[in-house]
């Protein structure tokens, strides 16, 4: 899944030749998952139609304040466009509008846009070979980037003059492709390893009957798939589980029982950074498996039980510089009990759910929450969706590297 999936883009075309490669630039943003919305100045109408933009990016365009042969029209703020924004890109870019932009000459919607954006702004200059090294556009350049602004250099071929040489608006290809490697070297947890257990475990009695509990999976995927979007490497081991990862840098390790999900954890553990236990593993297992299924014979059974191993536990007295978060699942006492394992299972972090709190615990999409560190801070979170949870607790996972 590329990094653009999920963003909300605004890209603005001024006017130059190049503005025909923004249909296909609209495209591939659209293909990677990005959400688009297309503002141009009223020059570059002359070279694509917002007709097409339109169609491609499934949004209208915009081009000026307000719409002059409709006088009950609403305007189009540009501060509620530049707002929206997760990320802008101008391309093309002309030395025109660079101009503008350092010096924050504002007389069309595009550049209003661009004074409003709070996020990041790439820009791809696109201009003949003379203007791309006149030094008014090399000061642009260099101005904008002390800005904070991004430069997607020009490539060099064909120019619409006839000469050859360096201005050559970017490829499409490759404007995604250097937004896109940019954007991943940001990211708060690239390079970082984090192993997420999740799911239930079923510990068998016969060849079809089992023990098991409730547990969809759902906050371990989510947590999975966050770190994931965060730039992380992902191992997740989930236990019997209909959900999916929604990521190409998540390994999924399926397993079964708590005893295959011990051995997982113990394969990956050492080579791991942070380690979330988001599995609800089964504290007994039958002692003894029936090889055949057993008949309805008698009028009560019994089946003798044992502890399986606590994979927490034994993480964490293997811990040497990982981060490891456990959960704890409470019907009374909550706040002792979760206190309890932070110390006897060596945990920095403890997520507690309740089953006294309404919207939390197995099979709904929230949870309400309360972190408590080993230091024994107690911080409660108001009921949130699981997703949300799960950026909570890589916000902790953040934090963490970031002291």
């Amino acid at each position: 899944m590329s990094v653009l999936s999920g963003k909300k883009i605004v890209l603005g075309i001024s006017g130059g030749i190049a503005a025909y490669k923004t249909a296909t630039l609209v495209r591939l943003f659209i293909k990677a998952g990005a959400q688009v919305q297309v503002v141009m100045t009223p020059a570059s109408k002359d070279f694509v139609t917002p007709l097409t933009l339109s169609t491609l990016s499934k949004n209208p365009v915009h081009s000026t304040f307000y719409n002059e042969e409709d006088e009950n029209a609403v305007w189009n703020n540009h501060v509620e466009i530049g707002l929206w924004a997760d990320l802008m890109i101008i391309a093309p870019a002309t030395a025109n509008t660079l101009s503008k932009m350092v010096n924050g000459n504002c007389d069309n919607l595009l550049l209003a846009t661009y004074l409003s954006a709070k996020c990041s702004v790439y820009f791809a200059p696109a201009m003949d070979l003379d203007m791309y090294k006149h030094p008014s556009t090399i000061a642009s350049f260099k101005a904008l980037q002390s800005y904070g602004n991004i430069m997607i250099p020009a490539e060099s071929g064909e120019l619409a003059s006839g000469l050859s040489g360096e201005g050559r608006m970017a490829e499409p290809e490759n404007i995604i492709q250097f937004m896109e490697h940019d954007i991943a070297q940001k990211l708060p947890l690239k390079g970082k390893k984090i192993l997420i257990t999740a799911g239930p475990t079923y510990e068998a009695i016969d060849p079809v009957r089992f023990i098991g509990n409730h547990s969809s999976g759902k906050m371990g995927y989510d947590i999975a798939n966050e770190a994931a979007h965060l730039g992380a490497e992902v191992v997740l081991i989930s236990g019997p589980s209909h959900l999916k990862v929604a990521h190409n840098s998540i390994k999924v390790v399926a397993v079964v029982s708590a005893e295959e999900m011990y051995q997982a954890c113990h394969l990956y553990f050492e080579n791991t950074d942070v380690a979330i236990a988001a599995a609800a593993v089964a504290d007994y297992r039958p002692k003894n498996v029936a090889s055949q299924k057993i008949k309805k014979t008698e009028s009560s059974f019994n089946i003798e039980l044992e502890k399986t191993k606590d994979i927490l536990a034994s993480l964490g007295q293997l811990k040497k510089n990982q981060f490891l978060i456990g959960f704890a699942l409470e019907t009374e006492n909550e706040i002792e009990n979760a206190k309890l394992k932070i110390k006897k299972k060596y945990l920095d972090l403890i997520v507690l759910n309740s089953l006294q709190d309404q919207g939390a615990g197995f099979g709904t999409s929230t949870n309400k929450v309360t972190f408590i560190d080993r230091n024994n801070t107690i911080e409660p979170k108001d009921l949130k969706s699981k997703k949300e949870v799960a950026q909570d607790i890589l916000n902790k996972v953040i934090a963490f590297y970031n002291d």
